[in-house]
């Protein structure tokens, strides 16, 4: 058919100009073929197209558009997003490592290697008296990591370290920025918010906890090392870095001047049922209602925690 219209046109175009109809009718006529003939060449192209066309059909080719589509995202990098929690984990802090330990204890006199007597501590005047006298060092004068003279009346496994985060009645000008739970804690100006935190000592395949509750060695301001990565400066007991109680001493099994290391913890950390370690005394006088205020009072182990094996039954 487009053949056919196209030789019609070529050959009435190729007429001489004495045999060509002038009529305006004609005219016309030329013009609707020439349109006819677009349509037929458009329609041929298009015949031409369905013939080579694999789908037959729309629908056929609707369904390999989705196969395509399913293809390439198979092909897409999965992404996992995980919801952010709302109860943050417990924070973790570092270990200190290979810290030289010295013993120290409640009542302790001035002299030697000991230029401050212990008869009182940084937080607590009256250290000796509330703690219920003179802790001996002794092994002769003690039994089950107490005094054998009296019940403390506070935890037996304490520590110091040569930080103290208050002076004159004031916070340091850098407590708030390197102590690390001081928001958490804080309960007004002054307040220590060190006094009585957690930390676990290990010597060894041995481990146990104990609070802090007086400061030193020999400084109160190396803050770089307690909270942060130096090292304990040098001092007369060997560069220590940590000063431990009788009880902390017998049950990790140290020698007067050692070697340990130790991390700070929350109490949630402590675990609950660690006999000797986890320190919780349970006497008869702390069920008094006058000592347990007092046993609040210095936050001891939580009420879940076991007390020292050979007390449990006082």
């Amino acid at each position: 058919m487009s053949q056919i219209l196209g030789s019609i046109l070529e050959n009435s175009a190729c007429l001489g100009a004495q045999n060509r109809i002038v009529n305006p009718g004609v005219r016309t006529m030329k013009r609707l073929l020439a349109a006819c003939l677009s349509l037929a060449v458009a329609g041929s192209v298009k015949a031409d197209e369905q013939s080579t066309s694999p789908y037959a059909t729309a629908a056929d080719f609707a369904k390999y558009a989705m196969k395509l589509r399913e293809q390439a995202l198979l092909k897409v990098e999965p992404q996992v997003f995980i919801p952010t929690s709302s109860h943050p984990a417990i924070q973790r802090y570092p270990w200190k490592t290979n810290i030289v330990t010295t013993v120290f204890w409640v009542g302790e006199q001035a002299g030697g290697n000991n230029p401050v007597p212990n008869y009182r501590s940084a937080w607590d005047f009256n250290w000796t008296a509330n703690y219920g006298g003179y802790d001996s060092p002794e092994a002769s004068a003690r039994r089950n990591y107490i005094p054998t003279a009296f019940v403390p009346k506070q935890n037996p496994f304490y520590f110091a370290l040569p930080y103290n985060d208050v002076t004159h009645g004031q916070f340091k000008p850098e407590a708030a920025l390197v102590i690390p739970w001081f928001k958490q804690v804080y309960s007004g100006p002054g307040e220590s918010v060190c006094r009585n935190r957690w930390i676990a000592i290990r010597k060894g395949n041995r481990s146990c906890y104990a609070q802090w509750e007086d400061c030193g060695p020999f400084r109160t301001d190396h803050f770089q090392y307690v909270f942060g990565n130096e090292r304990p400066k040098p001092n007369l007991k060997h560069g220590a870095g940590l000063d431990v109680s009788p009880a902390v001493r017998d049950y990790l099994g140290l020698a007067p001047t050692d070697v340990t290391d130790w991390q700070f913890v929350e109490v949630r950390d402590v675990p609950p049922d660690r006999g000797e370690a986890t320190a919780k005394i349970i006497t008869s006088s702390l069920r008094a209602a006058r000592l347990k205020s007092r046993w609040r009072r210095v936050a001891l182990v939580p009420r879940r925690s076991r007390g020292l094996d050979a007390l449990a039954a006082a």
